[in-house]
């Protein structure tokens, strides 16, 4: 199971929200690049970036910063936030992203994710974020009716990598991942699941490894920062 740090970007800087609130985020460094070198240096497999701006506006907002960790780090990065059409798929993987998360248009535009995911095979992933249950868009600022599963399932035979689920009352929240509702996705669905919200302390990933579904891997951010969770001992546990 891999360990994606996650570095979400607003304004330029890498900060992390509470529960997906705007208005409360934490500002945790002022240099994207210089984070992405640091997780890099302690030894991360890929790094989960997310334009928080760009989910808002529907387009990338900070591209520059996206750009400027791409420059300075060799791990294969995934990038979600405001990718809503293919010009933009293919102009991030083109520069060098190796995975496009796709959130807003999988439940808009399921005809865009098929045909993004059959252009760029292996490198197109389905985000899917959720309060209780029920799917949120542009930036978690709309919420749906439709239901995780549900949705999951309408990409079973399109191709896509992953699925980033994301329970979005856990997020920047420490209070643990929601490990039953991860694992009953992963069940439920053949595609590989990442989990992310709520994972932080080791404890949280060793619970994600043995809940008895194939993950693909786990997201952390605050904890990270926080130091809370320490990347390299994770990583070793999580290969152990």
């Amino acid at each position: 199971m891999i360990l994606y740090p996650a570095i979400d970007l607003k304004d330029g800087q890498c900060v992390r929200l509470y529960k997906g609130e705007m208005a409360q985020a934490t500002i945790f460094n002022d240099d994207p690049a210089a984070q992405a070198r640091a997780f890099s240096r302690q030894g991360a497999e890929w790094l989960h970036l997310v334009d928080l701006n760009g989910a808002f506006a529907g387009t990338p907002v900070n591209a520059a910063a996206v750009e400027s960790i791409l420059d300075a780090v060799e791990i294969p990065c995934q990038l979600g936030g405001g990718i809503r059409d293919m010009a933009t798929i293919e102009g991030w993987l083109t520069r060098g992203l190796r995975r496009v998360i796709l959130g807003t248009v999988a439940v808009e535009q399921q005809a865009l994710v098929r045909k993004a995911a059959k252009a760029f095979p292996g490198q197109v992933a389905v985000g899917i974020d959720a309060r209780d249950g029920r799917v949120a868009t542009k930036g978690w600022a709309e919420e749906t009716d439709v239901e995780v599963t549900e949705l999951a399932r309408q990409f079973e035979d399109a191709g896509v990598a992953a699925i980033i689920y994301t329970d979005i009352n856990r997020d920047g929240a420490m209070q643990g991942p929601n490990v039953a509702a991860t694992a009953a996705l992963a069940r439920a669905v053949s595609i590989p699941v990442i989990a992310s919200g709520g994972v932080s302390r080791l404890e949280d990933l060793v619970a994600l490894r043995e809940c008895g579904a194939p993950l693909n891997g786990a997201i952390s951010g605050r904890a990270l920062y926080d130091g809370k969770l320490d990347l390299a001992e994770a990583i070793a546990t999580l290969k152990a």
